[in-house]
């Protein structure tokens, strides 16, 4: 493919992007094979990273539920089956569960990169009290980083589903994180 191809068929992707809502941002793939897949390594992945992160910052680590995978898993069945890719409502009070959301191209990235893109949201964090948090003074920017290292969230639980062309990953989390007026840790 010439360079010439490659700028038509970006600006094409570009233009039906905004046609069908926000920019979609692609991130550097580490490599163009298919990434791994499985239950296992998805578990694996996900609680070595968000251990690693909440370790970093001297928090306890976090356990993994069943349970919690298993709204998670159907909550990222239902994106992939819709393509809506937003919060899932809940419930305010006791049973509401704190949520991260990933989406990016089916097979492109590996567990690790995922839990990655939002760790590295660190760098615009400031441990102040909710909502403040953010350098950038979006919430959206830190969010995911602060969930993940929240000092009062002790279980997660992750799943991923997918469709012909995107993956979709939740993470679920109890107690919720992100409290309004409350530090992460």
């Amino acid at each position: 493919m010439t360079a010439r191809m490659g700028l038509a068929i970006a600006g094409a992707l570009l233009l039906a992007g905004c046609a069908q809502g926000p920019e979609r941002v692609v991130e550097p793939r580490e490599s163009m094979a298919p990434a791994p897949r499985g239950a296992s390594l998805l578990k694996t992945a996900m609680i070595d990273g968000h251990n690693a992160a909440r370790a970093a910052v001297g928090v306890a680590p976090l356990t993994w539920s069943d349970t919690l995978a298993t709204t998670a898993r159907a909550y990222a069945e239902e994106m992939a089956r819709t393509r809506k890719f937003a919060h899932a409502p809940q419930p305010q009070g006791m049973n509401r569960e704190g949520e991260n959301l990933w989406t990016g191209t089916r097979y492109a990235y590996a567990y690790p990169e995922m839990i990655g893109h939002w760790v590295a949201e660190k760098r615009d964090f400031i441990n102040m009290p909710t909502p403040g948090f953010s350098r950038t003074g979006k919430v959206d920017d830190v969010a995911h980083y602060t969930q993940i290292v929240w000092r009062g969230s002790t279980q997660v639980g992750c799943a991923m589903a997918s469709n012909k062309t995107d993956d979709y990953l939740v993470c679920r989390y109890s107690p919720p994180g992100n409290v309004f007026g409350e530090r992460a840790y």
